[in-house]
Protein backbone atom coordinates (compact mmCIF):
# COMPACT_ATOMS: atom_id res chain seq x y z
CA UNK A 1 0.00 0.00 0.00
CA UNK A 2 1.57 3.34 -1.01
CA UNK A 3 1.27 6.40 0.77
CA UNK A 4 0.70 9.59 -1.05
CA UNK A 5 0.70 13.17 0.07
CA UNK A 6 -1.96 15.16 -0.21
CA UNK A 7 -1.07 19.15 0.54
CA UNK A 8 -4.17 19.96 3.31
CA UNK A 9 -4.40 16.43 4.46
CA UNK A 10 -1.62 16.50 7.09
CA UNK A 11 1.64 14.46 6.86
CA UNK A 12 1.46 10.85 6.36
CA UNK A 13 2.03 8.54 9.47
CA UNK A 14 5.00 7.09 10.06
CA UNK A 15 6.27 3.72 9.25
CA UNK A 16 7.24 1.42 12.04
CA UNK A 17 10.92 0.60 9.76
CA UNK A 18 11.28 4.27 9.61
CA UNK A 19 10.22 5.09 13.14
CA UNK A 20 12.88 2.34 14.31
CA UNK A 21 15.30 3.98 11.92
CA UNK A 22 15.05 7.45 13.74
CA UNK A 23 15.05 5.84 17.27
CA UNK A 24 18.65 4.42 15.86
CA UNK A 25 19.62 7.49 15.06
CA UNK A 26 18.77 9.54 18.27
CA UNK A 27 20.10 6.55 20.31
CA UNK A 28 23.86 6.70 18.35
CA UNK A 29 23.45 10.57 18.70
CA UNK A 30 22.79 10.33 22.21
CA UNK A 31 26.01 7.52 22.57
CA UNK A 32 28.18 10.08 20.96
CA UNK A 33 27.12 12.86 23.10
CA UNK A 34 27.66 11.18 26.60
CA UNK A 35 31.37 10.42 26.40
CA UNK A 36 31.97 14.15 25.66
CA UNK A 37 29.27 14.90 28.65
CA UNK A 38 31.64 12.98 31.05
CA UNK A 39 34.64 14.44 29.73
CA UNK A 40 33.66 17.79 30.56
CA UNK A 41 32.47 16.77 33.67
CA UNK A 42 35.56 15.17 34.88
CA UNK A 43 37.43 18.29 34.31
CA UNK A 44 36.19 19.36 38.03
CA UNK A 45 38.93 18.60 39.45
CA UNK A 46 40.94 21.34 37.54
CA UNK A 47 38.54 23.97 39.27
CA UNK A 48 40.15 26.42 40.73
CA UNK A 49 43.50 25.71 39.81
CA UNK A 50 45.91 28.35 38.56
CA UNK A 51 45.47 27.02 34.71
CA UNK A 52 41.30 28.27 35.31
CA UNK A 53 42.15 31.63 35.69
CA UNK A 54 44.57 32.13 33.23
CA UNK A 55 43.31 34.35 30.56
CA UNK A 56 44.95 34.88 27.14
CA UNK A 57 47.67 36.98 27.84
CA UNK A 58 48.63 34.97 31.04
CA UNK A 59 49.18 32.30 28.97
CA UNK A 60 51.54 34.31 26.73
CA UNK A 61 53.50 35.75 29.59
CA UNK A 62 53.72 32.61 31.11
CA UNK A 63 55.14 31.07 27.23
CA UNK A 64 57.22 34.31 27.19
CA UNK A 65 58.61 33.08 30.53
CA UNK A 66 59.77 29.60 29.48
CA UNK A 67 61.37 31.01 26.22
CA UNK A 68 63.72 33.55 28.46
CA UNK A 69 64.28 30.48 30.99
CA UNK A 70 64.84 27.76 28.50
CA UNK A 71 67.68 30.29 26.43
CA UNK A 72 69.29 31.58 29.38
CA UNK A 73 68.72 29.43 32.22
CA UNK A 74 71.30 26.66 33.02
CA UNK A 75 70.11 23.10 34.21
CA UNK A 76 68.84 23.98 37.56
CA UNK A 77 68.16 27.47 37.66
CA UNK A 78 64.74 28.88 38.03
CA UNK A 79 63.16 32.14 36.36
CA UNK A 80 60.49 33.82 37.98
CA UNK A 81 57.44 35.35 36.12
CA UNK A 82 54.28 36.67 36.86
CA UNK A 83 50.81 38.12 35.47
CA UNK A 84 51.56 41.59 36.22
CA UNK A 85 50.42 43.81 33.88
CA UNK A 86 48.06 41.52 31.85
CA UNK A 87 44.92 43.01 32.96
CA UNK A 88 43.60 40.07 35.02
CA UNK A 89 42.60 41.18 38.67
CA UNK A 90 43.44 37.15 39.39
CA UNK A 91 47.39 37.54 40.60
CA UNK A 92 48.96 34.69 38.84
CA UNK A 93 52.96 34.28 39.19
CA UNK A 94 55.51 31.30 39.53
CA UNK A 95 58.42 29.73 38.55
CA UNK A 96 60.05 28.16 34.95
CA UNK A 97 63.20 25.58 35.87
CA UNK A 98 64.80 24.19 32.77
CA UNK A 99 66.68 20.82 33.42
CA UNK A 100 67.41 17.52 31.85
CA UNK A 101 69.52 19.20 29.11
CA UNK A 102 70.23 16.98 25.46
CA UNK A 103 72.16 18.08 22.51
CA UNK A 104 71.61 16.09 19.01
CA UNK A 105 73.38 18.44 15.62
CA UNK A 106 71.67 21.52 16.05
CA UNK A 107 68.69 20.35 18.45
CA UNK A 108 68.75 20.92 22.04
CA UNK A 109 65.79 19.42 24.04
CA UNK A 110 65.15 19.90 27.86
CA UNK A 111 62.71 18.76 30.51
CA UNK A 112 61.18 22.26 31.83
CA UNK A 113 59.47 22.51 35.45
CA UNK A 114 56.70 25.62 34.88
CA UNK A 115 54.73 26.18 38.65
CA UNK A 116 51.94 28.44 38.90
CA UNK A 117 50.41 29.62 42.05
CA UNK A 118 47.04 31.31 41.87
CA UNK A 119 44.51 32.24 45.14
CA UNK A 120 46.55 29.89 47.21
CA UNK A 121 46.01 26.70 44.86
CA UNK A 122 49.78 25.33 42.73
CA UNK A 123 50.15 24.02 39.74
CA UNK A 124 53.22 22.47 37.84
CA UNK A 125 53.67 20.84 34.63
CA UNK A 126 56.55 18.93 33.46
CA UNK A 127 56.42 19.03 29.82
CA UNK A 128 59.62 18.21 27.42
CA UNK A 129 60.23 20.76 25.10
CA UNK A 130 62.86 20.85 21.67
CA UNK A 131 64.39 23.49 19.71
CA UNK A 132 66.10 23.34 16.51
CA UNK A 133 69.03 25.86 16.31
CA UNK A 134 67.53 29.40 17.21
CA UNK A 135 63.73 28.61 16.69
CA UNK A 136 61.33 29.17 19.32
CA UNK A 137 60.64 26.27 21.62
CA UNK A 138 58.35 23.63 21.04
CA UNK A 139 56.69 20.98 23.56
CA UNK A 140 57.49 17.65 22.25
CA UNK A 141 54.57 15.78 21.10
CA UNK A 142 55.02 12.23 22.48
Amino acid sequence: MSRQFRPGAGAPALDAACARTITQWLAAAALLASPMLCYAANLNFLKDTPITYMREADRKALNDAAQKALDTKKDGESYEWSNAGTGNSVSIKGTVTPQDTTKDGDRTCRTATLTAVAKGQTQTWTPIVCKTGNGPWKILKQ
